[in-house]
């Protein structure tokens, strides 16, 4: 008779995906981007 357990793989919780990944990067990226040219015009008056 065959194991009806669930195999491992099976329940392994996923991670996020390289897609999800980058846009979490690019986010950052244009978070501190933002910041800086902040930072830049308040420097000027």
């Amino acid at each position: 008779m065959s194991d009806k357990s669930p195999r491992q793989g099976m329940t392994k919780k996923t991670g996020k995906s390289i897609k999800e990944k980058r846009a979490d990067k690019r986010g950052a990226a244009e978070q501190t981007t933002l910041l800086a040219k902040e930072e830049a015009k308040g420097k000027k008056r």
